[in-house]
């Protein structure tokens, strides 16, 4: 069944209009859903007017502008408080079309931190954003690709704050995330959880988080009938994850999941936001000011997150 996807531009300064373009100029990628682009078209036009007026005339293309940017002196390659609080109400935009039962899924292009914060809106990022306007409280990332599935406990903390442990929040991102990687294609997924400290306190030695926390909220997860094991060192986890030994890893903190799976594939790995009721997708790079508007830029990751979304929606519609 072919899904609907809304797709979000980005910060319009970044390389979000050129790389969103150049994915749906993929034949094959288009034939994936039907496609709503959410953002200002003037980006778009400036990147390439003819080959936007091309895919604006084909069925099962929408376009979304909501004229989101003020003035008239936009430019690429800056940040920008204007374009940060438009990428933000393309954010919103597209979450209410799912939401409202328009897409059954959305696929953001990144935002700039900095340019979102000189509007004066806080933000954490897109995960907590979508979050909020979803109503819910126990958002967490996954990050995909060839290579590996990884969770993250925590993600946008303090790495001292990460180290607070709790039981109940490791559990539950177990599961969330369980549920997601099923819905792309694992029905019983190996899990591994990695730990926290390192060799995963060797008894006691390096630290006893990893016994108090970690061991129970594997046990309870066993107990649900997921197929989990750990806490596991976080030094060999990793690898043994990339060779087939687990399908989808548990990371205690951000870098701790986002290291080795940068390391392996930058270029295509996908976040995919789980503990929501929508599905999104997005890529995991940044807006790349310094090579925004030159044409240069990798399609890859949105490439790649563009399938997913598609993946993810049609195995939602099919079991609706």
């Amino acid at each position: 069944m072919k899904p609907t996807v809304a797709l979000t531009m980005g910060d319009p300064a970044g390389i979000g209009p050129e790389i969103v373009l150049k994915a749906l100029a993929d034949e094959s990628l288009r034939a994936l859903a039907n496609w709503i682009v959410v953002g200002d078209r003037k980006p778009l036009e400036m990147i390439d007017a003819a080959g936007l007026d091309a895919l604006a005339s084909e069925a099962g293309m929408a376009w979304q502008d909501p004229g989101a940017i003020e003035g008239e002196d936009f430019a690429f390659g800056r940040s920008d408080a204007r374009c940060g609080k438009a990428g933000l109400e393309y954010v919103r935009l597209a979450t209410l079309l799912c939401l409202e039962g328009k897409a059954q899924a959305m696929v953001t292009a990144p935002l700039n931190k900095e340019a979102v914060a000189m509007s004066g809106i806080p933000f954490t990022g897109h995960t907590e954003f979508i979050a909020e306007l979803c109503g819910s409280s126990e958002s967490r990332m996954l990050l995909i690709n060839d290579h590996l599935r990884v969770a993250h406990v925590t993600t946008h903390v303090s790495l001292r704050r990460a180290c607070e442990l709790q039981p109940e929040r490791i559990l539950r991102t177990i599961e969330l995330a369980t549920d997601a990687v099923r819905l792309i294609g694992y029905a019983d997924p190996r899990v591994a959880v990695c730990g926290l400290n390192p060799h995963a306190g060797e008894h006691g030695l390096f630290g006893t988080e990893d016994e108090q926390f970690i061991a129970p909220a594997v046990e309870q997860a066993k107990a649900k009938g997921i197929r989990c094991e750990g806490p596991i060192p976080g030094d060999t986890v990793f690898l043994k994850a990339a060779r087939g030994g687990y399908d989808l890893v548990i990371a205690m903190y951000h870098d701790q999941g986002h290291i080795p799976i940068k390391l392996l594939d930058f270029e295509h790995t996908i976040n995919v936001s789980i503990g929501i009721p929508i599905i999104r997708t997005s890529v995991d790079h940044g807006t790349a000011f310094d090579i925004a508007g030159r044409g240069i830029a990798d399609a890859g990751s949105m490439k790649a997150a563009m399938r997913l979304a598609a993946r993810m929606g049609s195995n939602r519609l099919s079991h609706m």
